[in-house]
C-alpha cells in the first residue's frame, strides 16, 4: 500500500503553527493539496508560502471554530478550493490550565467549542460527500491526557476523551461506507527551538525523566503518524488510536 497522497485535498485545522503546521507540511510533501486553517491570517499566509516554496500545494482559509456557523463556513470555503475534501484532520485545540473551580464558563465553552463541537460539525459537513464517493479519511488529534487524570486541566482532558469516543462512534458509523476514522494521541511535544531554549531547566527534566523515551517529542513525529493514517497504507485501520507520546500514557 502506498503512502502517497497525490491527488487528494486535506483540510487541517489549527495548522498555522505547532503540530498542525507540521502535519500540513508533511501532507503537502506527500502530494496532498493542503487547506491550511487557523485564526491568524499572517501565520496562515506564511505556512502556505513555506509549503509552496517546497513545491507543495496549499491555500489558507481563516476560521476561529467557535460556533457551528463558523465551522460550516470553513467547510464550504475549504471545499471550494479544489471541489472536495478527501482528508480531514481535526487538529485545532485549546488547552488552558485551571482546576474545575477556577474554570469560567467562557473558558469551558472555548475548550469544548474548539476541541469537540468543531470536529463534530466538520464531520457532519464533509463526511457525507466522502460517503457518496465511497472513500475518505478523518484523523482526530487527541491527547495522552484523555486517559489520564489531569486535575489542573479537567476541561481539556475531558474534551479529548469526548473526541476519542467520537472517533469510535464515527469509525463504526462511516467505516462500512468507505470512510476511515482514526486518532493520534500526542504526548509532551515541543518544537526543536523551544527544546533548545529549555535545555537544562529542572522542570523540563522532570517531564522527560518520567518518560520511557527520556525526551520530548517533535511535531514532525506526530505528523508522520497522521500522514500514515491518511494514506492507503493504513487501509485496514478503523477506530485506531496511535499514541505518539514517548510512553507518557503508560505512567
Amino acid at each position: 500500500m502506498s503512502t502517497s497522497l497525490s491527488g487528494r485535498t486535506a483540510l487541517v485545522t489549527g495548522s498555522t503553527g505547532g503540530i498542525g503546521r507540521a502535519i500540513a507540511g508533511l501532507l503537502a510533501e506527500r502530494g496532498a493539496h493542503v487547506i491550511v486553517s487557523g485564526r491568524h491570517a499572517e501565520r496562515g499566509a506564511q505556512t502556505v508560502a513555506d509549503i509552496r516554496e517546497a513545491e507543495g500545494k496549499a491555500d489558507f482559509v481563516q476560521a476561529d471554530l467557535m460556533s457551528a456557523d463558523s465551522v460550516r463556513t470553513l467547510a464550504e470555503q475549504a471545499r471550494s478550493v479544489t471541489g472536495q475534501i478527501d482528508i480531514l484532520v481535526n487538529n485545532a485545540g485549546t488547552f488552558p490550565e485551571g482546576t474545575t473551580t477556577d474554570t469560567t464558563e467562557e473558558v469551558f465553552d472555548a475548550v469544548y467549542n474548539t476541541n469537540v463541537k468543531a470536529p463534530f460539525f466538520l464531520v457532519a459537513e464533509l463526511v457525507p460527500a466522502m460517503i457518496e464517493r465511497g472513500a475518505g479519511v478523518v484523523v482526530n488529534v487527541s491527547s495522552f491526557a484523555a486517559d489520564k487524570a489531569a486535575p489542573d486541566r479537567a476541561a481539556y482532558s475531558s474534551s479529548k476523551a469526548a473526541l476519542n469516543n467520537l472517533t469510535k462512534a464515527w469509525a463504526k458509523q462511516y467505516g462500512p461506507s468507505g470512510v476511515r476514522v482514526n486518532s493520534v494521541a500526542p504526548g509532551p511535544v515541543l518544537a526543536e527551538e523551544i527544546q533548545a531554549m529549555i535545555a537544562g531547566d529542572p522542570r523540563a527534566a522532570a517531564v522527560t525523566d518520567a518518560l520511557p523515551a527520556r525526551r520530548f517529542g517533535l511535531p514532525r513525529e506526530v505528523a508522520e503518524a497522521v500522514a500514515y493514517l491518511a494514506s492507503d497504507a493504513a487501509a485496514f485501520a478503523h477506530g485506531a488510536f496511535l499514541s505518539i507520546d514517548g510512553g507518557a500514557g503508560l505512567a
